[in-house]
């Protein structure tokens, strides 16, 4: 029987470097979306993260990945997806249109230590339908991350992001192929985190498990499809998506999002989850 990855846990220290990280990404990710609007390239969104990221003394996450395992190495330093692409896509010369629905992953590293997020936003006047579909997603991220405790399972992380889509809205599609996964020396360490899946089951959380939460979901069926260009994941039945997307740290006391200005604060708190942000 093949032995499951160790799942590498982190110290306090190494979760207040990981934070760091957290908020430079939080940051630029703020930056790109407000400057995404009608006449502007996925292109132009790139390199204005590029800039941001010299400017604040970090690495890119993205920027070469791939060549070690035999993919294409990914040419830019943001994944931005509009419409049917779901994740991974490449930007370039795609000019934005009001009622794009565009996503944007990001993830850079500061001294060593990653954080990883996402958020879906809609482009000058979007449909309610695209908007809703946002919205649900962002909702199934947080049900995601407030399942997961000290002593959970990572089953209880991927039951709560499925229910939460299926319970607010019946018909949409929730992408399994792609999943979240642990962080931290590197940006994709063990476990993965799929977004559907029994509770109880999995993997169990330890104080110091640090998960980039990540659900993807759509307006159609599920079923993906991936472009030429060997990264793009569109809907194969070109429906549009969403994907969000935050890295948070398990503590004995609750939950520290580190890639939320707040950290995660608000939207824990109005969960009735508890916030635990590690002490300076």
């Amino acid at each position: 029987m093949r032995r499951r990855p160790a799942i590498e846990v982190k110290s306090p220290v190494q979760i207040k470097a990981m934070r760091a990280a957290g908020l430079v990404v939080a940051s630029i990710l703020a930056t790109v979306r407000e400057a995404a609007k009608p006449g502007v390239t996925t292109a132009d969104l790139d390199g204005l993260a590029r800039e941001h990221i010299a400017a604040a003394g970090a690495i890119s996450s993205f920027l070469g990945y791939g060549s070690s395992f035999g993919m294409p190495a990914y040419p830019a330093v943001t994944c931005i997806s509009v419409n049917d692409e779901i994740v991974h896509g490449i930007p370039g010369d795609h000019v934005l249109v009001s009622g794009d629905l565009v996503s944007v992953d990001f993830a850079v590293s500061v001294n060593g230590w990653h954080a990883d997020s996402a958020v879906t936003f809609g482009v000058g006047e979007v449909t309610a339908e695209r908007a809703a579909l946002s919205e649900v997603t962002r909702a199934a991220m947080w049900d995601g991350i407030t399942a997961a405790r000290v002593g959970g399972r990572i089953g209880d992380v991927s039951h709560a992001v499925e229910t939460s889509v299926r319970n607010r809205r019946a018909g949409y599609g929730v992408v399994a192929e792609y999943t979240g996964h642990g962080i931290g020396r590197a940006m994709h360490e063990a476990p993965d985190v799929p977004n559907v899946g029994r509770a109880g089951r999995g993997e169990l959380i330890t104080k110091g498990v640090c998960l980039a939460i990540e659900p993807m979901v759509t307006l159609g069926s599920a079923a993906t499809a991936n472009l030429d260009d060997e990264w793009t994941v569109v809907t194969r039945d070109g429906s549009v998506a969403a994907h969000w997307e935050h890295t948070v740290a398990v503590l004995p006391e609750g939950l520290w999002v580190l890639t939320a200005e707040d950290g995660g604060e608000s939207e824990l708190t109005a969960r009735g989850a508890r916030f635990a942000p590690l002490a300076d």
